[in-house]
């Protein structure tokens, strides 16, 4: 099946998720993606390491349906090199600060002088302009610098999500970002700047609490796992283990007071909106504790879904692992690694297409698969690339 992105190339001089995932949806719906990376190995090829050569979890999830070439940009080989790449490309995605991109020769002027109609896909922490533009930083700055860490956790300590939300959103809307530049060159002939920033992820996503804030000065804090917009929306303590309810809105409310038995939540004036719940969910959450407390998981969970309120465990990774919905759904492509004994999980494509689906085709590249055939390509000879290994240039 022919791919949406077929004949797009894309050079991933990205680091750890948020540039790496984008070029790897890339690639999911065609793009061939070559990653570069240091001689030795980027930093993040080597994160939670699964195999003895070190590769680690989130490369081989991140490295998915990509070449690798290792390169030296910083040496006057390597910048040659890199001139020759970006003369074959359509896309370069980096996220990495303004100034380095500068240095590298990957800004958008330096760029363009070798290839026109290139597409630079930025992302850096905080975006270019403002006090924090040269800043380096990780999801972690994100969760904390756009209320979302003060929202978590309790009053007396901000949780950070396990998750790295904000990589994964940036590299998303990165990615949409790329696709809507190759419409546009499409139509017009013209390449761009796609710049994101963690930063504006993180606001992105807060942005509803910011606007209350602004608008009301409720002055909230951190109430754990409870929601204060409404309730019963919380985690609870089964027989057995935990399970998250979650109810929003007014017909969910009465499916939950009929659950209960107990119809007097219905007439309450404090229980009237999904507001005032959530500003007494509290005692809403403490009802439902105590039922939950009294019942198996799998019976909280079985009476929930007959009453048709949203409800779910809370999975170990090894449960998650074992369950029949992901297997039923094929929602992991079970892939082979060398130096695995055993075959490992990639999550598929997160988004369906109907006609062009995206897909999961390859491995993640051991460190510096491709060079060798990537470089005969630029038309270096076997003796050119012998000499650049040994000058560490490749």
């Amino acid at each position: 099946m022919s791919k949406i992105l077929t004949g797009i190339r894309v050079l991933d001089f990205g680091r750890y998720i948020a540039g790496p995932f984008c070029a790897a949806l890339l690639s999911d719906f065609g793009a061939e993606v070559i990653r570069i990376e240091k001689v030795d190995g980027s930093e993040d090829r080597f994160i939670s390491p699964v195999t003895e050569s070190g590769d680690g979890a989130m490369f081989l999830q991140m490295g998915r349906n990509k070449k690798s070439l290792t390169l030296n940009p910083m040496k006057p080989e390597g910048r040659t090199i890199v001139s020759k790449l970006v003369a074959t490309a359509d896309v370069v995605v980096a996220n990495l600060p303004p100034d380095t991109l500068k240095a590298m020769g990957l800004d958008y002027q330096s760029l363009t002088r070798i290839k026109p109609d290139i597409i630079l896909t930025m992302i850096s922490a905080f975006g270019r302009g403002g006090p924090y533009e040269n800043r380096v930083g990780f999801d972690g700055l994100g969760q904390a610098m756009s209320g979302n860490m003060y929202m978590s956790g309790t009053p007396e300590q901000p949780v950070k999500a396990w998750a790295p939300f904000i990589d994964f959103g940036t590299a998303s809307l990165s990615a949409f970002g790329t696709m809507s530049a190759l419409l546009h060159r499409q139509k017009t002939g013209e390449g761009q700047v796609v710049e994101a920033s963690l930063f504006n992820t993180a606001l992105t996503m807060m942005n509803g609490t910011l606007i209350e804030q602004a608008a009301l000065k409720r002055n909230r804090v951190a109430t754990q796992n409870r929601s204060q917009t409404s309730a019963p929306a919380d985690t609870f303590k089964t027989k057995d283990g935990w399970v998250l309810v979650q109810s929003i809105g007014g017909p969910l409310f009465k499916r939950w007071a009929d659950l209960m038995g107990e119809n007097h939540w219905l007439d309450d004036p404090r229980f009237q909106t999904d507001i005032s719940r959530g500003d007494h969910g509290e005692m809403i959450s403490e009802r439902l504790g105590r039922w939950c407390a009294e019942r198996s998981s799998a019976e909280v969970l079985e009476a929930m879904e007959s009453a048709r309120i949203p409800a779910g465990p809370v999975l170990s990774p090894q449960q998650v692992l074992e369950d029949p919905h992901i297997d039923a759904k094929g929602l992991f492509r079970e892939t082979e690694y060398p130096g695995l004994d055993t075959t490992i999980p990639v999550m598929t494509t997160p988004v369906d297409l109907s006609t062009t689906p995206g897909e999961v085709r390859d491995r993640a590249p051991t460190l510096g698969e491709h060079t060798n055939d990537i470089m005969s390509e630029l038309g270096y000879s076997e003796m050119d690339i012998a000499n650049l290994r040994t000058k560490r240039v490749i």
